[in-house]
């Protein structure tokens, strides 16, 4: 058996990104498995932002049918155990990895994430699997579930190069994932005709479980994850990471006088966020996150100089932070997950 840091190390270790997008290298984990994604029914999430939020959410809401519930998120901010959750709790992460780390040569990260929990939740015997999609959703690595239902939470312009450069093309390769049959849950009738043969449903994540049950349900739930409108004292944590998701973060933000700190994958429509966050304050720390898209700190402190008054650039994502707060007590710390999971990350080694 292999170490919690060795299962961890090999998990960080693996390609992120695969050379060319597919389903055999998950096909062909999951056999060598055993089939696990055939064990439970699953309720699949796609879209843009708001799915980590939709599958706690519809976690929270069959758990209190009484139902043992499997969810699959990402990315992580807090750490890799917050991808897979059983029985409404951080499942052993590594006892997951390990069962699926023989058979996983020349699979990617996301591909070695994706059975280790589709093989933990077979192992842990539960009723239904919410599955957050990753990127898109016809080749992605969670669209071998088969689900009956499916949540689109909502579209815009991400990862064009992949998935298209229209919002109508990306709404395609999300709802690529619905099959003939299932039921599928848009947030309204705009992509109802790429769904033609499903049972259709206007809703989130409410409508997602009720779809489930087979009958309305009503309970109030709140749920909290990391990174997403985390509020830290005086501080706001968001890993808003497109125009529209920056505009929900100021809708739930009336203040105008945030200091920024952030870092933007070079991917994203920076200069269209930027613009909106610059309605929060005037004062932008600009980094970079370690993933390996994110725009350098100095280029990204040359874009919002356009919109803000007065730009840093502080390269290394603690230090940034820390240079934020010199400039005010008011902070938001945004434009992408993996910064927050960098400095959740400094925060807990420091704590250690």
């Amino acid at each position: 058996m292999h170490s919690q840091a060795s299962s961890t190390a090999w998990v960080e270790s693996l390609d992120p990104w695969p050379e060319e997008f597919g389903l055999d290298r998950m096909r062909a984990l999951l056999a060598a498995l055993g089939e696990p994604q055939r064990a439970y029914p699953a309720i699949h999430v796609v879209g843009t932002t708001g799915k980590g939020t939709a599958v706690r959410t519809i976690e929270e809401l069959l758990a209190g049918e009484g139902l043992r519930v499997g969810a699959y998120l990402s990315p992580h901010v807090r750490g890799w155990r917050e991808r897979i959750r059983a029985g409404g709790e951080e499942a052993d992460f590594d006892a997951a990895v390990e069962r699926v780390r023989p058979h996983a040569a020349g699979a990617t990260q996301f591909e070695v994430l994706t059975a280790a929990a589709f093989g933990e939740f077979a192992e842990a015997g539960v009723d239904v699997a919410v599955v957050e999609a990753g990127l898109g959703g016809r080749l992605d690595a969670t669209n071998v579930l088969g689900a009956d239902i499916v949540l689109l939470t909502n579209v815009a312009l991400e990862h064009t190069a992949v998935l298209g450069g229209t919002r109508e093309a990306i709404a395609r390769e999300k709802l690529a994932v619905v099959r003939r049959g299932s039921t599928a849950i848009l947030p309204d009738s705009e992509f109802e005709h790429l769904v033609p043969e499903a049972r259709l449903l206007i809703g989130g994540a409410r409508e997602a479980a009720s779809a489930f049950v087979g009958r309305p349900l009503e309970r109030e739930v709140e749920v909290a994850l990391p990174g997403r409108f985390e509020r830290r004292g005086a501080e706001i944590w968001d890993g808003a990471h497109t125009p529209e998701a920056a505009e929900w973060l100021l809708a739930r933000i009336p203040e105008r006088d945030y200091v920024l700190c952030v870092s933007i994958l070079g991917d994203k429509d920076v200069d269209a966020i930027l613009e909106r966050l610059a309605r929060a304050g005037h004062m932008l720390v600009a980094t970079r996150s370690s993933n390996p898209r994110a725009l350098e700190a100095h280029e990204l402190a040359r874009r919002a100089r356009t919109w803000f008054g007065h730009v840093e650039a502080v390269a290394e994502p603690v230090a940034a932070l820390a240079r934020a707060r010199e400039l005010g007590e008011r902070l938001l710390v945004t434009g992408s997950l993996y910064l927050l999971a960098d400095v959740y990350r400094a925060e807990e080694q420091d704590v250690r």
